[in-house]
C-alpha cells in the first residue's frame, strides 16, 4: 500500500490535551457541548460547531459550517494549531488500561479507496456523507483521521517498536483515562517503504470520513483543469493499526417496544433461558434484558451461511428483531437504538428499567478477522456491528488540502 508523509497542523505539546477531541460521530450535540465547555481550544468547536449556537440550531446550516471555518482559523491564529516544520509520518500510541495499540499516521490516496484497495465493510448514509463533505471542503482540511487496519506485517511492527523507544513529541492522559502518545518520524522513508508490502487496508472506523474525502477530491479534480494527481486533495488523513493490536467492543441493541408482545411471550418465542450473565461469553450467545432480568439467547447459523449471515448481529436481526419485534431495517427504524460497548451493560439495564427501552440485547463482539474476511469478500456488515475502543482523537494531526 502507498502512504505519504505530510506537513500537518499540530497542537504544541502543552496544548495537545486541550485541542484533542473525540470524533464528531461518537458524541451527541449535548455531549459535545458539555465536553467543550470552558475549553475554547477543543476541536469539537470545529467538527461539531453547532455547540456554539443555541440549542435546536440546525447542525447543517450555512452558519454552522461558517462557524467551523472561523473556529479552525482561530485555532491557527492563536497558536493552538501550528504548521509542522517539514514532511513527516507519526507513530500514535493509545493506552486504555492494560491495552496498548500503536498506529502510523500518514496520508492515503483516494484512488486506492476508489479502487477498493482500502476496503469497506459498511454502507454510508448520504446525509452524513454530505455533512462531512461540506465540512471537509469548507475547511479545506481533514479535521479527523480515518481509522484503518491491516493484517499484521512484521517489518512495520519492528520499525514502530524501535520508534517508541525514543522521546515522544506529546504524551497526555485525556479526561476519560485514555493515554495518548505521539512520535514524529521526519520523512518517514523506512515506514513508507515497509508499507509497500502490505496488500490492503481496511476501514475500521471512519467510513463517512473516507467517502467524503474521495468526494472532495473528485470535486476538486473536476474544477482543476491542470490536475496531476499529486495535489494534496488527492490524499486523506489516516491512522493504520495492525489488526492484532485492536480492541473491538460489542455494539448492543435497545428496542423501544415489544411490538405487541408481552415480556413472557417474547421470552417464550425466542427460547431464551433465564439467568444469563449481562455480557455473553461466546459467539452465538446473546444476553437479553427484559422485565427486570437477563436471559440467554442461543443463535444458530444455517449450514450454508455466508460470513455476514454468521455474525451474531445478523442472526439476531433475522431470527428475532425482524420476525418478532418488527425491526425490518435497523438503519432507518426509529424503534431501535444502539449503544457502544464502552457504555457497559449497566447502561442497557438502566435504559430498560427507566422505561426508555422495552428490551436490550447485549452482544458478543465481532472479531477483526471477521471484519477483514467480510471486506475481502466484498460484502457489507450489518449496521452498528463494531465498536472500536479507544477512539482516535481529532485535532492531534490535521491535513490541509
Amino acid at each position: 500500500m502507498r502512504i505519504r508523509a505530510f506537513t500537518p497542523l499540530r497542537p504544541p505539546a502543552d496544548k495537545a490535551h486541550l485541542v484533542a477531541s473525540l470524533p464528531y460521530d461518537v458524541v451527541t450535540t449535548d455531549e459535545a457541548r458539555e465536553l467543550a465547555r470552558d475549553n475554547p481550544l477543543s476541536m469539537l468547536h470545529v467538527v461539531r460547531a453547532e455547540i456554539d449556537f443555541p440549542e435546536g440550531t440546525d447542525p447543517h446550516s450555512d452558519a454552522v459550517y461558517a462557524k467551523a471555518v472561523e473556529n479552525f482559523k482561530r485555532l491557527q491564529s492563536t497558536g493552538a494549531l501550528v504548521r509542522e516544520s517539514g514532511p513527516s509520518l507519526y507513530v500514535y500510541q493509545q493506552q486504555m488500561g492494560a491495552h496498548i495499540q500503536r498506529g502510523v499516521v500518514a496520508l492515503c490516496h483516494v484512488d486506492d479507496y476508489d479502487a477498493g484497495l482500502i476496503k469497506k465493510h459498511e454502507k454510508t448514509r448520504r446525509d452524513k456523507e454530505d455533512d462531512r463533505t461540506r465540512l471537509t471542503s469548507d475547511l479545506s482540511a481533514n479535521a479527523g483521521p480515518v481509522f484503518l487496519t491491516y493484517r499484521d506485517h512484521k517489518p512495520v511492527s519492528e520499525l514502530v517498536a524501535a520508534i517508541v523507544q525514543t522521546k515522544p513529541d506529546f504524551d497526555f492522559t485525556a479526561p476519560d483515562g485514555i493515554r495518548h502518545t505521539g512520535w514524529r518520524v521526519p520523512g518517514g522513508g523506512d515506514l513508507v517503504a515497509a508499507f509497500k508490502a502490505v496488500p490492503a487496508f481496511y476501514v475500521a472506523d471512519g467510513h463517512h470520513r473516507s467517502a467524503s474525502a474521495a468526494r472532495v477530491a473528485r470535486m476538486r479534480r473536476d474544477a482543476n483543469p491542470g490536475h496531476t494527481g499529486n495535489e494534496d486533495y488527492n490524499w486523506f488523513l489516516c491512522v493504520m493499526f495492525p489488526a492484532g493490536e485492536l480492541n473491538i467492543l460489542p455494539y448492543n441493541r435497545l428496542v423501544h417496544d415489544l411490538n405487541g408482545h408481552s415480556p413472557q411471550a417474547l421470552i417464550k418465542a425466542t427460547g431464551a433461558k433465564p439467568g444469563a450473565q449481562p455480557s455473553p461469553g461466546a459467539t452465538g450467545k446473546v444476553s437479553m434484558y427484559v422485565a427486570g432480568a437477563w436471559h440467554t439467547l442461543t443463535l444458530e447459523p444455517a449450514p450454508d451461511a455466508d460470513p455476514v449471515s454468521r455474525l451474531d448481529v445478523q442472526m439476531l436481526q433475522e431470527q428475532v428483531l425482524a420476525p418478532l419485534l418488527g425491526i425490518d431495517d435497523p438503519r432507518t427504524s426509529e424503534r431501535i437504538s444502539f449503544a457502544g460497548g464502552i457504555r457497559g451493560t449497566d447502561y442497557l439495564r438502566k435504559q430498560v428499567d427507566a422505561g426508555k427501552a422495552a428490551v436490550a440485547f447485549s452482544m458478543y463482539p465481532v472479531s477483526v478477522n471477521q471484519l477483514m474476511d467480510i471486506a475481502d469478500a466484498g460484502q457489507i456488515m450489518p449496521p452498528k456491528s463494531t465498536w472500536f475502543e479507544p477512539k482516535l482523537r481529532s485535532g492531534l494531526f490535521v491535513h490541509t488540502l
